[in-house]
């Protein structure tokens, strides 16, 4: 069954928001479909102690816009997508305000994809480029 956001978008098969890491961070998913995938996320709430976006929370962001765009690819096969690797660059540091993540496939094969995110300020200013990569899995019985 495919689950929904609260918003009711179709985020592929397991990919509810309510009560998980997307919900506790305050993303908000705008777009999804496996060619694009475009979320926000508020910087208060999701920094480190000196202020700043933290680092990790960039990388949330990019993983899950990464997951969720490979599971609605794996969902035409049958199959769920699960994250195997995930590095980021982060450019320059933000205090305040909504960043912007837009994933977009590097590669979409049968068992794994990968992604480019980036992540911007309000300003349209580069804060972080990500790459995830998933492996796409036959369903858990139950998924």
């Amino acid at each position: 069954m495919t689950e929904q956001s609260t918003d009711g978008m179709d985020l592929g098969p397991g990919m509810g928001v309510e009560g998980t890491l997307l919900s506790l961070m305050g993303i908000q998913v705008l777009e999804a479909a496996p060619e694009r995938i475009v979320a926000t996320m508020p910087v208060k709430g999701n920094t480190q102690p000196y202020g700043l976006l933290h680092g990790g929370a960039s990388c949330v962001l990019a993983e899950s816009l990464g997951s969720i765009g490979s599971a609605l690819h794996a969902a035409a096969y049958d199959k769920v997508a699960v994250g195997v690797d995930i590095n980021a660059t982060h450019h320059r540091a933000v205090r305040d305000g909504i960043v912007t993540g837009v994933a977009t496939p590097i590669y979409l094969g049968r068992t794994t994809t990968s992604y480019e995110v980036v992540i911007t300020d309000q300003r349209d200013k580069r804060v972080c480029t990500a790459r995830i990569t998933c492996q796409l899995i036959p369903a858990p019985p139950g998924s």
